[in-house]
């Protein structure tokens, strides 16, 4: 059996994880303070080098998204951290944000060092307010430590943070719609070319990232890009959170390296619920194609799940069993 890398949920079961004090006290920050002693461009190509992709369904490579923004011009660049997660079934970064928000703000305080923003943003679900005043403590905790604000731990490096509550609107999960509804319009999708990196929030150069993708580079910057790819699978490289929901033993959260298969998850997960067998699963929520329980061997990477006709999208693995109807289950979601 595959074995469980807790990386982001490491510290989830320290007492009160979501803490500044608690976060350094297990290493937080260690990341940061190795970044700001390299050039930016040097952090880009960490991150690129690590093979690490965009957590939040596309999978994306994350450092080349980066490397996308045009040569610097005196004006402003932002990063913006998409925290809508809106696909109905996905559910972790609403509890990573929740169990240690840190992890998530030294990522972008990484990030924005290397891509030379001085203003980021997150746009966070409105309706989870108790996720909304977690990131607002945070922050509030990394300012008055010195990781955000002027001259962060004497790097001559500024940045400010807005943490932003959008008004719960499924279509703003899709990054050109989020940037619309965060300068105030409705949330529609833009017509692409141009794509955010050359005119994305304010009609500047944008990185837009997903919570998990952003809150995994503080643990590559420290660990290395070996150390990320010695994780997954060749193509598919590093950890990911897997969220197992519905009609299973023990749901959760199981970090675990990409190519891990669902029976696996399922033997740590204690199986299906008692008496039941599985009939249906989602690979990566509801939009991404079902998969049956001739699947449970498929390698949960984004090649072998594409190659099985669905889509590793956010490792949402919903699980029914027999007693759900399938025609019931895709007409709610539609």
């Amino acid at each position: 059996m595959t074995t469980l890398t807790p990386v982001l949920s490491k510290n989830w079961d320290a007492a009160k994880s979501w803490t500044l004090a608690s976060y350094e006290a297990n290493g937080g920050y260690a990341g940061l303070r190795k970044a700001i002693t390299m050039a930016p461009a040097d952090v880009v190509s960490t991150v690129k080098d690590s093979g690490l992709r965009g957590r939040g369904g596309a999978g994306f490579p994350t450092g080349l998204k980066w490397s996308f923004l045009p040569a610097p011009d005196g004006g402003p660049r932002y990063l913006v951290v998409n925290a809508d997660e809106s696909e109905p079934g996905t559910c972790k970064d609403i509890p990573a944000m929740m169990a240690s928000p840190q992890h998530l703000i030294e990522g972008i305080v990484i990030t924005s060092y290397a891509i030379g923003c001085h203003h980021a943003f997150v746009y966070v679900r409105g309706e989870v307010v108790h996720v909304y005043r977690r990131l607002l403590e945070a922050a509030r905790e990394a300012r008055e430590a010195g990781y955000l604000g002027s001259d962060i731990l004497g790097s001559g490096f500024d940045l400010e943070l807005t943490i932003h509550a959008g008004a719960g609107a499924y279509i703003c999960g899709e990054e050109t719609a989020l940037l619309d509804s965060l300068e105030g319009r409705r949330g529609q999708p833009r017509l692409k070319p141009p794509f955010p990196a050359v005119a994305g929030l304010y009609a500047r150069p944008t990185v837009v990232n997903n919570v998990e993708s952003i809150a995994s580079v503080p643990a590559i910057v420290q660990g290395g890009a070996s150390w990320f790819t010695s994780m997954g699978t060749e193509r598919s490289a590093g950890h990911g959170l897997f969220s197992l929901s519905g009609h299973v033993t023990r749901p959760g959260q199981y970090e675990a390296p990409l190519g891990i298969t669902l029976r696996e998850l399922l033997d740590m997960a204690g199986g299906v619920r008692a008496g039941h067998q599985l009939k249906f699963w989602t690979p990566g929520g509801s939009s991404t194609p079902m998969f049956t329980a001739e699947h449970l061997d498929v390698p949960l990477d984004y090649e072998s799940v594409g190659a099985a006709k669905s889509m590793l999208g956010t490792r949402a693995l919903q699980i029914f069993d027999e007693t759900v109807s399938v025609v019931r289950a895709v007409t709610l979601w539609l």
